[in-house]
């Protein structure tokens, strides 16, 4: 996963299931798939089995799995069976995809994880088997939003040759999940990589903001003493689901130093980012909280609600200075 001046944590979710993060030891990253990973914009659908076939699930898509299977789970490569098929944008290489899932240990057929445990915080991820465990990347890839899949996953295309000693899963463990798939955001569609919210009218000593036919965004900010506390304004109004606090969701951002109007860091002419909880600054992340899909926010940022005294090594920015974000909000 990226490291962005942004990101100054990764929530435990995410250290969990990313392939890159997961671990501070690189041999514990899954590589078993990464290079035969299909292009951007391309997908590679994967087949059921006999053990993802012996998945049974009770529940409804949209709540908890409750599961039963086949243990120990013997399988050479991620097998995928379709429960509930949405009518969503199918997922490819390289989109965004919000997802709840349920884990279990493949070997002792007991559940170790459920996003539903945690009110439902979600996962935000990248389709992109260097970024996310390759096993959960088939799980999702050429599948529909609003699907529900049943996935027998391999040691090797899991968490590889370490385990994960958090979630009693040894380095011989294969996993099995059921995801539901939620909104997907298509990487190649440039529509949805900008914010489509009506404008709103502006608010004076707010810095302004015009955008480029892209939707990349060019701040100019006043002369004048920054807002003592972090203060959130909304440029263009979404009509899309509202993002709870708490709740992760994907985005498009610039940021900036207020005093020197320095531009420090953007995900323009890169790609987005995917916000997990717990995985920014705090200001970030309540500028965030409560708004609309389809809606771009300017946030000031303090330093109190940003890096305080510990400023990203390298950067422009000071202990005193105040930051200030555009942020659109794509996916949630």
């Amino acid at each position: 996963m990226r490291k962005l001046p942004v990101i100054v944590a990764v929530s435990a979710l995410a250290l969990t299931l990313a392939g890159c993060s997961g671990s501070p030891d690189p041999s514990a990253t899954p590589t078993s798939t990464a290079a035969a990973q299909a292009p951007a914009g391309s997908c590679t659908d994967t087949p059921s089995g006999s053990a993802s076939d012996s998945i049974k699930v009770t529940s409804d898509a949209g709540a908890k799995a409750d599961a039963t299977f086949d243990s120990p789970v013997s399988v050479d490569s991620t097998q995928r069976t379709v429960l509930d098929n949405g009518d969503g944008v199918k997922a490819n290489v390289g989109d965004f995809g919000i997802i709840n899932f349920t884990l279990f240990n493949g070997t002792s057929g007991k559940e170790v994880f459920s996003t539903y445990d945690q009110g439902s915080a979600a996962l935000s991820m990248v389709v992109d088997s260097t970024q996310f465990l390759p096993g959960l990347v088939k799980a999702v890839e050429c599948v529909n939003g609003g699907s529900r899949v049943a996935v027998a996953v391999p040691a090797s295309e899991g968490f590889g040759a370490n385990g994960n000693k958090d979630l009693g899963i040894t380095a011989t463990d294969p996993l099995v999940f059921v995801v539901d798939l939620g909104q997907v955001l298509a990487a190649n569609d440039p529509d949805s990589l900008k914010a489509d919210g009506a404008d709103q009218p502006a608010v004076d000593g707010v810095p302004t903001v015009t955008t480029a036919a892209d939707g990349t965004p060019t701040v100019t900010i006043p002369d004048t003493a920054p807002p003592a506390a972090t203060t959130i304004t909304v440029l263009k109004k979404g009509t899309g689901k509202v993002i709870g606090a708490g709740q992760p969701s994907v985005v498009q951002y610039i940021g900036s130093v207020w005093g020197t109007k320095a531009v420090f860091d953007q995900s323009w002419g890169k790609t987005p980012l995917a916000v997990q909880p717990g995985g920014t600054l705090k200001g970030f992340e309540s500028a965030i909280a409560g708004q609309t899909v389809g809606s771009q926010v300017i946030v000031s940022i303090p330093p109190a609600d940003g890096y305080g005294n510990n400023p990203p090594e390298g950067s422009p920015i000071t202990p005193t200075d105040t930051l200030v974000f555009v942020i659109d909000i794509l996916a949630g």
